[in-house]
């Protein structure tokens, strides 16, 4: 049994608006694949492999501390032609985290980055709206539509699978992890899925830099 909503919640966009959790503004039914906590050798790469296998584009939310240690690898998503965002330095949880903490450790991993981007993931989806007020002011704030649950052991592959697609619309901001973690179950569910929707028609796209980002 999951522990967590696969779908966002309704009550949060009404309550941050401002946030994206869906892009509706395609022609063609598009689905915009993001990955969470590398990159990490082997991991990231598989997925690399998976997205070339069906042109797909994606967005990777970075932590800056992986990028330290794993530099070459982030090279290898950017020669791919993917889109990076900042997932803090630390993987620091807002809630439980001082705002000035909380805001030099975005900007901690923005250097270790050292590309332009103006998309941030707080970890967890956690953020408190003093937080919100100062990070908004740089970056476009990225959730989900539906989170695929791929880091939780308890959910069985197939299940991830099945929810994953049942849930996934035109539009949909989709979350997958590239992390030790979630590597028995995302590697089982990324292929499958990629395959469901290139079938239907689906493009897969990377969230689009916002305009003031020099984009």
């Amino acid at each position: 049994m999951s522990f967590f909503l696969h779908k966002s919640n309704f009550l949060l966009r009404t309550v941050y608006p401002e946030f994206w959790w869906k892009i509706d503004d395609e022609v063609e039914p598009t689905i915009y694949l993001t990955f969470d906590d590398g990159p990490i050798p082997d991991v990231t790469e598989f997925v690399l492999e998976q997205l070339d296998k069906f042109a797909a584009q994606a967005t990777f939310f970075c932590i800056g501390d992986n990028v330290r240690k794993h530099r070459e690898v982030l090279y290898q998503v950017l020669e791919a032609g993917h889109m990076v965002g900042n997932h803090t330095f630390n993987h620091l949880n807002g809630w439980k985290t001082d705002d000035e903490v909380y805001l030099e450790n975005i900007q901690k991993c923005q250097e270790q980055l050292g590309v332009e981007t103006a998309l941030f993931r707080p970890p967890y989806g956690r953020i408190k709206k003093s937080q919100v007020a100062e990070v908004i002011e740089e970056y476009s704030i990225v959730m989900w539509d539906v989170l695929t649950g791929d880091f939780d052991r308890r959910l069985a592959p197939n299940v991830c699978l099945r929810k994953t697609i049942h849930y996934t619309k035109p539009g949909s901001i989709v979350v997958f992890h590239d992390s030790v973690k979630a590597w028995p179950t995302m590697r089982y569910v990324l292929p499958r899925m990629l395959a469901h929707f290139a079938a239907r028609g689906y493009s897969f796209r990377a969230v689009p830099q916002p305009i003031y980002a020099g984009y």
